[in-house]
């Protein structure tokens, strides 16, 4: 196993092998052992790629004439589930850690996501940022959380078409095995809160399969595993990357290229060797 490589030193080939393993699903530690590398070497690849890939999204998902978009919001937690969270370990940021993803209906992208809690205050953050990234009045669609509600109001106004998708779950009663059994569901019901959106299209369909997408293919997110994040950062790093592969790497099996080809902020599939290549413009830039 190789031990001290800094990321400059790394070869280009082991990064990309690193980083197809994390994008796939696999965790920090397997991925030191399948790529022979330390496990240190892995997390600060995380952390530094995790970075690049943040500050790129940022700079390039801007001026989107995104018009259909969908929001929702994806659990997870920090060092423990927050009923388990011990008070000299809240200064670590343990306990609950729920992302906020909003979709792009036709281009699949994802257009922006946040990490926080799931109250008005991290709803406004979230919309907030989201505005900046518009050129468009777009129609949104959100779950039936109540903190959108004022946030939506607060951050766009009368610039906005707003519907809200309340769905409504239950058990089986035939199934007696329900702790680890999905919710049956029983209804969903449309409710227009602002301007005009058009009914037909009022759905949080395409905000849902990608968050399933993203526990697929971020060991963080897995359900019932030990494999879930212990620092905060670590898990935003996490996220980038995903959103990163995601956006400009995967062809979507329906529009046949990948979202941000959809949407028109990349004009080809991206390989794995060009997201590696953000971390060396990253470092030009600092020497710089």
């Amino acid at each position: 196993m190789v031990y001290g490589w800094g990321m400059n030193q790394l070869p280009v080939a082991t990064r990309k092998q690193i980083l197809g393993c994390i994008s796939e699903g696999m965790g920090m530690r397997a991925t030191s052992r399948l790529c022979d590398v330390s496990i240190t070497t892995v997390m600060k690849l995380l952390v530094e790629l995790g970075e690049a890939c943040q500050d790129y999204q940022n700079r390039t998902l801007r001026g989107l004439a995104c018009k259909r978009i969908e929001a929702d919001e994806i659990w997870a937690f920090i060092g423990a589930k927050e009923k388990r969270v011990k008070p000299e370990a809240r200064q670590k940021q343990w306990g609950n850690a729920w992302t906020w993803v909003a979709v792009c209906a036709e281009s699949r992208l994802a257009i922006h996501w946040h990490t926080g809690e799931r109250d008005g205050m991290e709803a406004f953050r979230f919309l907030d940022e989201l505005r900046t990234r518009l050129t468009v009045r777009p129609q949104i669609t959100t779950d039936g959380h109540s903190a959108y509600l004022a946030a939506m109001e607060q951050v766009f106004g009368a610039n906005v078409d707003y519907a809200q998708l309340v769905k409504n779950y239950g058990q089986s009663p035939m199934n007696e095995q329900v702790r680890y059994s999905p919710a049956v569901f029983l209804s969903a019901k449309k409710s227009l809160v602002s301007g005009n959106p058009d009914m037909a299209h009022v759905s949080t369909s395409y905000a849902e399969r990608l968050n399933l997408t993203l526990r697929m293919h971020c060991r963080r997110f897995t359900r019932l595993t030990n494999a879930h994040s212990k620092k905060l950062e670590n898990h935003k790093h996490g996220l980038a990357i995903f959103y990163m592969v995601y956006n400009f790497c995967r062809i979507h099996q329906t529009l046949r290229c990948t979202p941000a080809m959809a949407a028109g902020v990349s004009n080809h599939v991206w390989e794995l060797d060009e997201i590696i290549a953000l971390l060396d413009a990253k470092g030009e830039d600092k020497a710089a």
